[in-house]
Order: structure tokens, then C-alpha cells, then sequence
């Protein structure tokens, strides 16, 4: 018996913790390669061949539906899924992806599917990019209950989603754009893009804190907040701090709240990294964290279901379900009252959530009221360098089928408040 490769090993019990202990991609490799002994190459390469197998399941499944007599165990669906995404996805040579494959399977003791396994690749490999015409993978992609919840949009966004996210940075003062070779794009917002599989930690300028990584959709909410110097201003949520060095990086008063232990290690590292000290960090739940005093400006950059960046992490598309939305929904009223508590009389604040749906946007925006907050629309020149993500109400709303030429873009949306 051939060994299994340690790439697709690795990637195919990422999978299997996520569809079946409804891990994250990323809670899934630690357990999987626990501290990091597996060469950084091959954790890439099982993280890229995962989230492509997740990311593209739908289409996956259509693929392989003519080649199966009947519905194959969930484990050996899996094996499927991996080989045909090796074959019309990440342009592996057949022989590699087909071989390796059937090999992973006799080494998880699913040997007697290798036969099965082996002449279904065969038979995708044959056919080839064919396989893939008239599948509507946008459509398969996507759990129906999301793409309902999407309205007129759910097109563009699952086309976004489809596609691997760039990288995309916010560069400290001073930093040279030109330092990141040809490749890096300078958006219109501010944020420099790079081609998706860049290594972060070989840009120059990582060790001095000279950028940190952040989508370009993630970096609105803070520009948006416009804290300035000498003003006291809080993060909620703070980790993993790109907002946090945003607004440090104003000459504001910054105080960082976090309660989660793990995120605000990740929070440390990263203010430390990028020199700013000055920040005032706090492990706190922010629903009953009480400022020194009153604030001038609060960032709540709320917890929520994460829909808007599927494009990085594939598997909130299989993990997240519509029956989680009201307690995520009940927990950012919490955090938008007391928020609001925190501000002195005509303070700020900029309510955002990296999520796709309205009950986590729009709907709390609307019940603001009820805080003593009375909406503070964003203006078409504040937007200038993205007037398609202003809404009719003034408030922010991204998604990643906007700026499809450029790579797109994460799903976000944020409103304005000024306290009464």
C-alpha cells in the first residue's frame, strides 16, 4: 500500500472535522497538525485544497452526480469532492490528483471504495473542463436559505464567493507602496491589494509593522468612524486589532476591548508588532465594560454570523444555519445599547458586522432609536471611492460580488449614530 500523501492527508481531516464536528478550517488544521510540525508549504497547500473542495462543493457534487450509480459514505463523498477539485480547480496533473487520492482512501480504511474513487476520477479527469458546462455553480454553491436571504443580490455575491480572496493590506504612515512589487494594486479606498496566496510574513516591511492584514471592505468601518487627535475612542471587539491600529494610528485616545483570552493574545501580538503601545487594551465583556470617562467616538465592529467573508472562510457556508441569527441578533442589541452608554451627548458611533444578512445589519441599524441613537448617514463624499456600496438609508453595505474586476471584495455593513 502506497503511503498517503501528507498534503491531502492533512487536508482531508480538515474536511472531516469540518462536516462533522463543525470545526473552522483553521480550528481544524491546529488539531489536525498540532503545533505546526507539518512544513508551512504543505498546511498551505491542505488549507488552499480544503477551502476549494468547500467552497465549491455544489459544483463538485453535479460533477461527480453522473459518474454514481448511488449516493457514495459521506467520508468517501469527500475523497470524490477532493479529487475533482484537484482536477477542474487547482489544475493538478491527473495522475497526481487521481493517484493520490485513491491512495488516501485505502490509507483511512476506506478501501474497499478505492476501486469506485479511482474509475470515478478517471472518468472527471477524461472529461475535464467539460465537466463543468452547463453547471450553475453560483446557484449549488450556496445553501438555499442564504441565497434567499440575499435578494436581488445573491448572483453577484455567490459569483464573488466563488473565486479565492486576494490579499489585501493598510499600510502604516509612511510605508512605500512601491516596496510590494509589481503586483501590489492600490484600491481606490486606500488598501493595497495582493494576488491571493501571498506569503504574509515574506513582505518586506512585516517584522517593523509596516502593514497589516486587512480586506479592503474591513477597513471602511474605522475610516468611517473619522476619530481624531485627542479624542477618546473605543474598539469593541476589538481583536485582531487592524481597526484598533485604523484608528491608534489617528492620534485618538484608543482604548481596545476584548474579552476572549485567545483573541486578545492575537491582539497584543499584533499592537505590538506594529509599535503602537499607547493603545489601552482591555479584557472585558464590552456589554459591561464603563470607560473612564465618556467617549467621544465607539467602533462596534460586532460578533456576528461572518457571512461577508465566506470568500476566506469557506466553511461558514456549510457551518452557519438561519436559526442562529436571533441570539447573534439579541447579542449585538446588547452591545449597540451599551455602546451607546459609553458616549458622551452628540458622540459617534459606527455599528458594523461583517455579515451578509439583514437581520444583522439593516434590521438593528433601525431599532437604534430605542438606545437614545439617532442616525448619522454616511454622505456620497464620504463614499467617493465606492459610491455603489452607499444605500438608499446612508448606510455602508459591501459585498464580494462588488468589484469583480479587481478580486472583490469582503461582505460588510456599518451604520452611523450620533447619541442624543
Amino acid at each position: 500500500m502506497a503511503p498517503a500523501d501528507p498534503t491531502r492527508s492533512l487536508a482531508f481531516a480538515v474536511l472531516v472535522a469540518v462536516t462533522e464536528k463543525r470545526r473552522t478550517i483553521e480550528d481544524a488544521l491546529d488539531a489536525a497538525d498540532p503545533g505546526h510540525a507539518a512544513p508551512p508549504r504543505d498546511r498551505a497547500a491542505a488549507h488552499r485544497l480544503a477551502a476549494a473542495v468547500l467552497r465549491r462543493a455544489g459544483t463538485l457534487d453535479a460533477v461527480l452526480e453522473p459518474f454514481l450509480n448511488k449516493a457514495p459514505p459521506s467520508r468517501v463523498r469527500l475523497l470524490l469532492r477532493m479529487g475533482a477539485a484537484q482536477l477542474l480547480l487547482l489544475d493538478t496533473p491527473p495522475h497526481a490528483a487521481v493517484g493520490t487520492v485513491v491512495d488516501l482512501a485505502r490509507a483511512e480504511g476506506l478501501h474497499p471504495f478505492s476501486g469506485l474513487v479511482n474509475a470515478v476520477l478517471r472518468r472527471v479527469a477524461a472529461a475535464g473542463g467539460a465537466a463543468l458546462d452547463g453547471v450553475d455553480g453560483a446557484r449549488l454553491d450556496v445553501p438555499p436559505w442564504l441565497w434567499a436571504s440575499w435578494g436581488a443580490d445573491a448572483r453577484r455575491i455567490a459569483e464573488g464567493l466563488a473565486r479565492e480572496a486576494p490579499l489585501d493590506l493598510t499600510l502604516a504612515p509612511g510605508a512605500d507602496p512601491a516596496a510590494f512589487g509589481p503586483d501590489a494594486v492600490p484600491l481606490p479606498t486606500g488598501s493595497l491589494r495582493l494576488p491571493a496566496g501571498t506569503r504574509v510574513g515574506a513582505l518586506p516591511g512585516f517584522a517593523e509593522g509596516s502593514f497589516w492584514v486587512q480586506d479592503a471592505a474591513a477597513a471602511l468601518p474605522a475610516s468611517l468612524l473619522d476619530a481624531r487627535p485627542g479624542e477618546k475612542v473605543a474598539d469593541l471587539c476589538a481583536a485582531p486589532g487592524g481597526k484598533t491600529a485604523q484608528l491608534a494610528r489617528t492620534g485618538a485616545a484608543v482604548w481596545a476591548v476584548e474579552r476572549d483570552a485567545h483573541r486578545l493574545r492575537r491582539l497584543h501580538e499584533n499592537l505590538a508588532r506594529l509599535r503602537l503601545p499607547e493603545v489601552s487594551v482591555v479584557q472585558a465583556d464590552a456589554t459591561g465594560w464603563t470607560p473612564p470617562e465618556p467617549l467621544d467616538a465607539v467602533l462596534l465592529d460586532a460578533p456576528c454570523s461572518a457571512t461577508g467573508t465566506a470568500r476566506r472562510h469557506p466553511e461558514l457556508l456549510h457551518l452557519r444555519r438561519a436559526a442562529d441569527l436571533p441570539a447573534l441578533a439579541a447579542e449585538q442589541d446588547r452591545l449597540l445599547e451599551a455602546a451607546a452608554r459609553m458616549l458622551r451627548p452628540g458622540g459617534r458611533l459606527v455599528y458594523a458586522v461583517c455579515s451578509l444578512q439583514p437581520e444583522e445589519g439593516p434590521e438593528r441599524a433601525a431599532g437604534a432609536a430605542r438606545f437614545g441613537l439617532r442616525p448619522a448617514p454616511f454622505t456620497p463624499e464620504e463614499l467617493a471611492a465606492l459610491p455603489e456600496a452607499l444605500t438608499p438609508d446612508g448606510h455602508l453595505r459591501t459585498h464580494p460580488g462588488l468589484w469583480a474586476d479587481r478580486g472583490g471584495m469582503d461582505g460588510f455593513f456599518a451604520a452611523r449614530f450620533v447619541r442624543n
